[in-house]
């Protein structure tokens, strides 16, 4: 059985001290290891500091990643510099990422296995928006986000990779997809996966659903079968909310 993952993603939000006060009320949480692993993403600034928070229930994630190892890329960190950290995983291919820095899918791709060269999983997010929605168009946008990285995959690799269907309509907007449209994608994904890297990694991988995800909501996505947990943004950056959630699993 697929153990499930809240993750939190901070983007650009919280001082440092109201930071640190988060992850310490995190950090007291009695977590069943079998069942639920949470995932803090907070801005890079902070991570050298934060880095006391891994555990095996809580741990650390960065918000994203350079595909170079090093060199002249002023404002960057390194996959490198992530793993010597000791950070576990980093988001890459947000839609924000995707559409305000104009990450390309071959771009993505680039920075998952920078990665995966040094030992760093991908949380690798793909989502539609609602103009490719309503054109019919949103299976093929993901097909193609997803099957760019795949492509330069192998098996190993897969087992530590973990998707996040987020629709791009449904970030930040209070609207959410149904737990019937989460499903449906859900599934979607784990059978293209299946397709470009195996059944057995298909029934591995865990893909998280990220967009408005909430206390309220929460219980319903995580209840479907092919949804192992969210990629939380606004309600992860309050103690109570995100507890919600956490609590929903």
């Amino acid at each position: 059985m697929r153990k499930k993952i809240v993750a939190g993603n901070w983007k650009m939000n919280l001082t440092f001290d109201e930071g640190r006060q988060l992850l310490n009320e995190l950090r007291l949480l009695r977590l069943d290891d079998d069942k639920v692993e949470v995932i803090v993403a907070p801005p890079s600034l902070y991570l050298s500091q934060f880095s006391f928070t891994n555990s095996n229930t809580l741990s650390l994630a960065a918000q994203n990643c350079h595909d170079k190892p090093s060199g002249a890329y002023t404002g960057e960190q390194s996959a490198a510099m992530l793993a010597s950290l000791k950070i576990g995983y980093c988001i890459l291919g947000h839609s924000e990422r995707r559409s305000m820095f104009h990450e390309s899918d071959e771009w993505v791709a680039d920075k998952v296995m920078a990665c995966f060269a040094e030992g760093v999983s991908p949380i690798l997010c793909c989502g539609e928006t609602l103009a490719e929605r309503e054109a019919g168009r949103h299976f093929d946008v993901i097909t193609k986000q997803l099957t760019t990285v795949f492509k330069r995959m192998d098996k190993k690799q897969a087992a530590y990779m973990i998707i996040a269907y987020e629709p791009v309509w449904a970030i930040g907007t209070g609207v959410t997809a149904s737990s019937d449209q989460a499903q449906e994608m859900h599934a979607f994904i784990r059978s293209l996966i299946s397709t470009e890297l195996g059944r057995e990694e298909a029934e591995e991988m865990r893909i998280l659903y990220g967009g408005s995800v909430k206390g309220s909501n929460a219980k319903e996505l995580f209840d479907q079968s092919d949804v192992d947990g969210g990629l939380v943004g606004g309600a992860s950056l309050d103690f109570s909310s995100f507890k919600d959630i956490i609590d929903a699993i």
